[in-house]
């Protein structure tokens, strides 16, 4: 291998780190799982505004993602970060403005959705997750930093999400909907919980008070568990409560990731070097989990 191809191995690893291909499940699962329910009520299930919306998502959680790595340049947070976007190029302020474009392109494709039915609901949702969204890292507020990312993050990407994806085929809310988006809400979250096990340092130098930081990475540990846990006692709970038709307990076959998250950060939580590629595991869970839930309600229309 030549000494070129040697250094540009490592950059590219650098940049798929930096895009991260696999934080954009985030972005499909609640579409995909809202859309589901729906389906599942209404019996249709309008593939162009589906479609729109996921890419609409797509776009947001790039703008999202990007706008982070800006605001985390600001307060120094990222200094050690290889694989942010503003260290890689250098040039903060066109990051900035690629992530602004990413976020009126996601809404212009909202807004068509509204525009088309006639109803602005659906826009008013997402333009709220995004205010939230902002809260998030952006300045003034800068929330992640007193440790409210993860309820923003449940918020967001549960609740409102799914009700926007589910209002966006069938004009109402109903209550498998809502109680499908705890489960979204959760697994999402624990990607965002898992992520600051390895960063403890930096945070507490950033006067970041993460939830990790709160806890430590041993009772964090436990605590990941636990919600790791709630994810299948939820859904027979919801199957129970009759808001679940019973195919959604194909949600168990995701099981295995859930294991090896809790087992991986049970035995290295306090290891940064090794308990850093947790939230992948975490992702897979996430993706999963929210693909097999979505399923438990289409395939029952089929047979």
């Amino acid at each position: 291998m030549t000494t070129t191809g040697f250094i540009e191995n490592p950059q590219k690893k650098l940049w798929l780190a930096a895009v991260k291909p696999p934080m954009y499940s985030v972005a499909i699962i609640p579409i995909w799982v809202g859309s589901a329910v729906a389906f599942s009520q209404t019996k249709s299930l309008h593939w162009s505004i589906f479609l729109s919306f996921l890419f609409s998502a797509i776009l947001i959680i790039a703008w999202l993602n990007l706008s982070n790595d800006v605001f985390d340049s600001e307060t120094g947070i990222d200094k050690n970060k290889a694989h942010s976007v503003v260290n890689l190029t250098g040039n903060k302020s066109l990051v900035f403005w690629i992530s602004n474009i990413c976020l009126g392109l996601g809404v212009l494709g909202i807004c068509a959705i509204a525009l088309l039915q006639k109803d602005w609901t659906v826009l008013g949702i997402v333009v709220a997750c995004c205010a939230l969204g902002y809260t998030y890292q952006g300045p003034p507020f800068r929330l992640g930093y007193l440790g409210l990312g993860e309820f923003i993050c449940f918020v967001t990407f549960g609740p409102m999400a799914i009700a926007a994806a589910y209002y966006s085929q069938a004009q109402s809310f109903a209550t498998p909907a809502f109680a499908a988006s705890i489960l979204i809400g959760i697994s999402t979250s624990i990607i965002l919980f898992c992520s600051h096990f390895h960063q403890v340092e930096d945070d507490l130098a950033a006067g970041k008070r993460s939830p990790i930081v709160r806890l430590g990475t041993e009772k964090g540990a436990r605590v990941l568990a636990g919600l790791t846990a709630s994810l299948f006692v939820l859904t027979v709970l919801f199957i129970l409560l009759g808001y679940f038709p019973i195919w959604t307990l194909g949600i168990f076959a995701s099981l295995p990731f859930a294991y090896q998250l809790v087992r991986h950060v049970g035995e290295y939580h306090d290891r940064p070097e090794r308990v850093s590629n947790c939230k992948f595991i975490a992702v897979k869970l996430h993706f999963w989990s929210g693909l097999l839930l979505g399923l438990g309600f289409v395939l029952p229309q089929f047979f």
